[in-house]
């Protein structure tokens, strides 16, 4: 494997292997596998799990790992292409990533959406010029659109759960004081419409994906024999509902209109996942969310420190999946 982008990439069977593999290494360690091996680590926007789940991968794997961030690292880079650098940026990304990515045996890069142009961050216009620049195997841990190491983990936490191949996986749009990246509910769709399941997608008006993302979820669901539906009533949207996994995001429709994106969220306060979202689901229906999550306004602690919240087990899965990744990349 030299690149792990999307998972898009890989088929059903493929996945699987990855997964079957995530689960071996769990109940049967291999700490020289990665022996003398390095992974770059180069974060352009923050993190709490991809760092720590990283490093902690490639130590039990018995390898290293190195992070770059500007915001502790370094003293600032430039990313325009073409520009004077007159200002406070010290280096450009062009110089920057080639030199990062030749300490490490392989490297992975994290960068945030800009959100100004939803063009441009659809296509991962950005990250894929990043990637230009880049002559060792590669992995995304979160560009402007996608997130295939989450979609990992999530797929592996219903697996572990015994989540029904054709059960009901809802994605809702949840309140968020700030107007939150596309990456992960555009990879968190598709990887429930690949894995097969009855998929509702329920979210304001206003909070509409965008097409593309929509067209790339449907082809999967009609490969994998599952399907996508949209909502925007959470009542209707859950009934029957093995999980519901919550999530934020920006507005679409004022992509990159910072007051109008907050006039529009800010009459959507009570979209906050409580106990009575799920009155109508399965009885064992599970919540997930990525993680960071903001208690009482995207999800009530009642919920998230209940039975039903499942975070923590996916949070772990995040190691796990990514020790697979690790392997498959670098262990022959």
């Amino acid at each position: 494997m030299k690149l792990f982008n999307d998972l898009a990439d890989f088929s059903a069977p493929e996945v699987a292997d990855l997964l079957q593999l995530a689960g071996r290494l769990d109940e049967k360690p291999e700490p020289r596998a990665l022996q003398g091996k390095v992974l770059s680590l180069l974060f352009l926007s923050p993190s709490l799990r991809t760092l720590a789940s990283f490093q902690a991968a490639m130590i039990r794997l018995g390898g290293g790992a190195f992070v770059i961030s500007p915001d502790m690292s370094i003293h600032g880079l430039e990313t325009r292409p073409g520009i004077v650098m007159d200002g406070m940026a010290a280096e450009h990304i062009r110089e920057a990533v080639p030199v990062i990515a030749s300490y490490g045996d392989a490297i992975g890069i994290r960068a945030f959406a800009e959100r100004r142009n939803l063009d441009v961050d659809v296509t991962d216009t950005e990250f894929n010029a990043l990637r230009s620049l880049v002559d060792k195997p590669l992995i995304n841990m979160e560009s402007a659109i996608n997130h295939p190491c989450q979609s990992l983990a999530d797929w592996k936490t219903l697996d572990d759960l015994s989540v029904p191949k054709r059960g009901k996986f809802v994605l809702t749009w949840a309140y968020h004081p700030r107007a939150l990246p596309l990456a992960v509910p555009a990879a968190t769709l598709h990887m429930a419409a690949m894995r097969g399941m009855d998929v509702t997608l329920c979210r304001p008006e206003g909070f509409e994906l965008p097409d593309a993302v929509m067209a790339k979820a449907h082809a999967a669901a009609e490969q994998s024999g599952g399907q996508i539906t949209e909502s925007t009533d959470p009542g209707t949207a859950t009934e029957g509902a093995h999980v519901i996994y919550a999530k934020s995001w920006s507005s679409t429709r004022h992509y990159g209109q910072r007051h109008e994106d907050e006039a529009l969220r800010n009459e959507l306060e009570h979209w906050c996942v409580d106990e009575p979202w799920f009155a109508n689901a399965e009885p064992a229906c599970h919540f997930m969310h990525c993680l960071p999550v903001r208690r009482g306004v995207v999800v009530s602690d009642r919920v998230l420190d209940g039975p039903r919240s499942v975070v923590v087990a996916e949070a772990r899965n995040r190691m796990l999946v990514q020790m697979a990744v690790l392997h498959r990349m670098m262990a022959g």
